[in-house]
């Protein structure tokens, strides 16, 4: 896999009518600054808009994977971004005339010959790749749906679908080498859908630019020609139609005899470009859609952003999200007032898992009480505050020249002494944050026991 980042010499253009919408669409590719990433550009409205494709933008994945801002809409966006991904571009801009690409032949090569014929250059900025260090997984069981990614020294998929339909049956592909086998291998694979779904997608005002000149149309009918005759009469299309020897309309050949499991890769390549940076885990998938693509993406790019905190904060250990080192970066307190020893787990603005060790050699404990040493409440909720600190900070932007104050607590309740020797777990949930002032609801765990709870309101400021 490249090192650095890259993008295209020159401008890259294609025409055509997109799937779904059926209207025509000149797409331009053009050479964007590092960092940057793919933006798509609505050449077409006022002010020519421009939606990052990222995975936060995903606002549909029904038949295809559609990115939104507002009113802002740009269809059917997985082939391009797969052209990108299999040529390992990470800068671009895309313009578009209108709000979906051109469909092509229902394949990537479309786009991927345009990138080729402009030229890739490698730009001064390193990549940042996702690097998958443990397994993680996504599964929809009710629809046998599994993907699950495990670690890798580059990037591979393999995939597996079954689609009780001789014509298909099971179908298995493996990508190993991007640079060896993209090109040839998949990008030329094929959208497709089955004669039982083309009447349904018609009715919901999808495939308008659809033909058996850009998608498999695979058989699935006991009655022969005359549900073909049917369906063709109903969408009143002027294509010639007939049932096949091989279970496909037309009897068009296959490109690879496991076309359709190929497409299924190139989706779910072009779905995973959504996280922002390429990713170095292996992906096996079974029976994935762009629905479940993009479940698994939002759980990388989780991951991502994880990765990115603990380089910045430099933690040294795998056992904890940030150890006291990564600690002492990010929080204003120091001895004896820095009461939290790790924090285990941290979702930026969501939540947040910390861990307090209480020993006999805290402070506190020569007077609270001699003889009997029992942790004061007010350090109990000041741990828990100092874990909320730390959510709240890493939720904006440039947190090392902020600091928190908080503003009110409500509804405390103290259950149990803690004693030294106890380990408390504090869990926040962050329940708003509105500019600069949040409310963030704790509690405070010795084992399974809930020791302490209580509702913060804090302001962030400068400080």
């Amino acid at each position: 896999m490249y090192q650095k980042q890259r993008t295209i010499k020159s401008p890259a253009k294609v025409e055509g009518i997109g799937l779904h919408t059926g209207k025509n669409c000149k797409l331009t590719f053009k050479p964007a600054e590092i960092n940057s990433g793919v933006y798509f550009i609505r050449k077409d409205l006022k002010d020519s808009p421009r939606i990052k494709a990222d995975i936060d933008n995903v606002v549909d994945m029904s038949r295809g994977t559609t990115l939104g801002n507002g009113d802002l809409r740009v269809h059917t966006v997985e082939h391009v971004l797969a052209a990108l991904a299999g040529l390992q571009i990470d800068n671009v801009d895309v313009e578009l005339s209108d709000n979906e690409p051109p469909v092509g032949d229902g394949s990537a090569m479309l786009f991927v010959d345009a990138l080729l014929k402009s030229g890739i250059v490698e730009q001064s900025a390193d990549k940042e790749y996702v690097v998958i260090e443990e397994p993680l997984s996504y599964s929809e069981p009710d629809r046998s749906v599994d993907l699950v990614v495990t670690p890798s020294d580059d990037l591979r998929i393999t995939f597996m679908v079954d689609y009780r339909n001789p014509a298909l049956g099971t179908q298995y592909t493996s990508l190993v080498n991007l640079e060896e086998e993209f090109v040839t291998e998949f990008a030329p694979a094929r959208t497709f859908c089955f004669l039982s779904e083309v009447e349904y997608l018609k009715k919901e005002g999808l495939i308008k630019g659809g033909s058996l000149s850009n998608a498999i149309v695979i058989y699935d009918s006991d009655k022969g020609q005359i549900e073909v005759d049917r369906i063709r009469k109903a969408l009143d299309l002027d294509e010639n139609a007939f049932v096949g020897k091989t279970g496909i309309i037309n009897d068009i050949p296959l490109r690879f005899p496991n076309e359709p499991v190929r497409h299924k890769a190139l989706d779910l390549l072009g779905d995973l470009y959504l996280i922002g940076a390429p990713i170095k885990g292996h992906i096996l998938a079974a029976r994935s859609g762009h629905k479940a693509n993009v479940a698994l993406a939002r759980k990388i790019r989780e991951l991502q952003t994880k990765q990115k905190i603990r380089s910045k904060y430099k933690s040294s250990t795998k056992e904890a999200f940030l150890d006291i080192n990564g600690i002492l970066s990010i929080m204003p307190h120091r001895y004896p007032f820095l009461l939290i020893d790790r924090i285990l787990e941290l979702e930026p603005g969501k939540h947040v898992t910390a861990l307090k060790n209480v020993t006999i050699n805290e402070p506190f404990f020569q007077g609270h009480f001699p003889g009997h040493p029992i942790m004061p409440g007010v350090m109990i909720l000041e741990s828990m505050a100092q874990a909320g600190g730390a959510l709240l900070l890493e939720a904006i932007d440039d947190p090392q020249s902020k600091i928190v104050y908080f503003m009110s607590i409500d509804k405390v309740k103290f259950r149990k002494p803690v004693l030294p020797g106890d380990q408390l777990r504090i869990t926040l949930e962050m329940k708003a944050f509105r500019r600069s002032t949040c409310k963030m609801s704790g509690k405070a765990y010795v084992g399974d026991r809930v020791v302490a709870s209580a509702d913060f309101m804090a302001m962030v400021v400068d400080r």
